[in-house]
C-alpha cells in the first residue's frame, strides 16, 4: 500500500472513531432525538462534511454506536471455560449483571429506549439476537450437559431466555422506580431460571 494511502486510511479510521465516541456520549446524555449532527461534529472536532462522508444519515451513526455498546456488553459478559456447568453459571450471573446495567445511561438510552424506536422493532430484535443469542445458546448447552437444565433443544430455550432478559431490562429502564423494579425483576428471573432443572 502506498504510504499516503495508509495515512489517509488511518486518518479516516480516527475520524470515524471520534464520531462514534462523540455520538455515544451525546446519545447517552440527550437521546437520539435530542442530539443534533452539528453537536456530534463539534464534540468530535470534525466538519459536518466529514460526518456525512462516514455516516450518510444520523440513523447510520446510531447503529454504529448501538453495535459498539452491544460489543462492549458481550465482551464484559464472556464466560470462561472450565468444568461443565461453569458457562451456564457465569451466564446466569451475567444476566443478573445486565439487569443492573439497564440503569446505566448508555445501555438504558441507546440499547433499550432509543434502540427499538430508531432501528425499528424488527431490526432491534435481530441485533439483540445477533449479539446475545450465541452466548446464551452455548450457556444453555453447557447447562444441559451439566444436568442443570433438563434435556431439550438449546436454541428455542435460548431465544426464550433472551426475550426474558430483554423484557426485564426494558421494565427496569422505563420504570419510575428502577431500583424497586430491578429487585422484583431479579426475583422473577431467578424463579424462572431455577425452574429449568
Amino acid at each position: 500500500m502506498p504510504k499516503g494511502k495508509g495515512i489517509r486510511s488511518a486518518k479516516a479510521e480516527g475520524t470515524r472513531a471520534a464520531l462514534v465516541s462523540a455520538a455515544r456520549r451525546l446519545f447517552a446524555e440527550h437521546g437520539f432525538h435530542g442530539t443534533s449532527t452539528p453537536d456530534i461534529a463539534n464534540l468530535a472536532e470534525v466538519s459536518r462534511g466529514a460526518l456525512q462522508h462516514h455516516f450518510a444519515r444520523k440513523e447510520d451513526l446510531f447503529r454504529a454506536v448501538f453495535e459498539q455498546v452491544e460489543e462492549d456488553l458481550i465482551a464484559a459478559a464472556q464466560g470462561t471455560d472450565g468444568p461443565v456447568g461453569k458457562r451456564w453459571s457465569d451466564t446466569r450471573a451475567n444476566l443478573e449483571g445486565f439487569l443492573n446495567l439497564a440503569a446505566n445511561p448508555e445501555v438504558q438510552r441507546i440499547v433499550l429506549i432509543d434502540g427499538p424506536s430508531v432501528l425499528g422493532w424488527t431490526e432491534w430484535r435481530k441485533l439483540e439476537a445477533q449479539y446475545g443469542l450465541g452466548l446464551i445458546v452455548r450457556a444453555v448447552e453447557d447447562g444441559i450437559a451439566a444436568g442443570l437444565i433438563r434435556k431439550q433443544p438449546a436454541r428455542p430455550l435460548a431465544h426464550m431466555i433472551l426475550a426474558l432478559i430483554d423484557e426485564a431490562a426494558l421494565m427496569v429502564a422505563n420504570a419510575d422506580d428502577p431500583q424497586r423494579v430491578r429487585a422484583e425483576a431479579s426475583i422473577a428471573l431467578e424463579t424462572l431460571l431455577d425452574s429449568l432443572v
